[in-house]
């Protein structure tokens, strides 16, 4: 017998599988989510990386000026991001014979680009195959959310890939999107850069024109930039 409003130990069992029932499916369908979003952030990645490494390729491949043969080692500024002719980013404005190895999303941690093996110490030996007088390593901007360790660790593997060479290192300037971050790394990296023994050009107190993603300089901007750090190289003893 069953008494009227006291559920029976079958009913209360039945309640419990479809209770189970139904966390699982909440499970599955989170869980469906969560792998289809991994994969579209994966493949979204992956595109970016391309389109990241063939613009390189291109800016690479764009030399300008003569004499000295001056090595750029950069990020997105180096490679022109955002430029109608990425071939009129900074470099560009320095004197000798210009060669840039510019990565969007780049720096000096491994870990600032989703992309692999596109650090400044990853890519410097390709950088150098034609040798050079002078190396220029300009970035910082994407290390704004990594940690002192991995921005030491990547600048120590980036003077083991460049010993021997004439190095300086330009540091980041205030982009407005990143501005708060800018002076932890800038004082990281001039430490660093004192500890290793080369120059360091500091930009973070120059005013320059931005796009609208508060990030990327406009070619007014590039063409402040590229002047200052010409000016600057100017007064290093050669």
């Amino acid at each position: 017998m069953v008494l009227r409003g006291v559920a029976s130990p079958g009913s209360r069992r039945s309640v419990r599988r479809r209770t189970a029932a139904i966390g699982a499916l909440l499970v599955f369908l989170l869980a469906s989510a969560l792998i289809l979003r991994v994969a579209d952030r994966a493949g979204a990645d992956a595109d970016r990386c391309r389109a990241f490494t063939a613009d390189s390729v291109a800016r690479a491949a764009q030399v300008s000026g003569s004499g000295d043969r001056v090595v750029v080692i950069g990020d997105s500024w180096s490679a022109g991001l955002g430029l109608d002719r990425p071939a009129a980013s900074w470099p560009s404005r320095l004197p000798g014979a210009v060669h840039v190895a510019g990565f969007s999303g780049s720096g000096f941690s491994v870990h600032a680009s989703a992309c692999a093996g596109v650090s400044f110490a990853d890519r410097a030996p390709a950088a150098l195959r034609g040798g050079a007088d002078l190396v220029v390593v300009e970035g910082g901007l994407n290390d704004y959310d990594r940690p002192d360790s991995e921005i030491r660790a990547g600048f120590a593997r980036l003077m083991t890939a460049l010993d021997g060479q004439r190095v300086v290192v330009v540091g980041p300037a205030s982009a407005p999107s990143r501005a708060a971050a800018v002076p932890h790394v800038d004082a990281l990296l001039a430490s660093l850069s004192d500890w290793y023994g080369v120059p360091y050009i500091r930009t973070s107190g120059l005013r320059l024109d931005y796009l609208g993603d508060r990030l990327h300089l406009t070619l007014a901007g590039h063409d402040a930039f590229g002047d200052y750090v010409a000016s600057r190289l100017a007064r290093l003893p050669s």
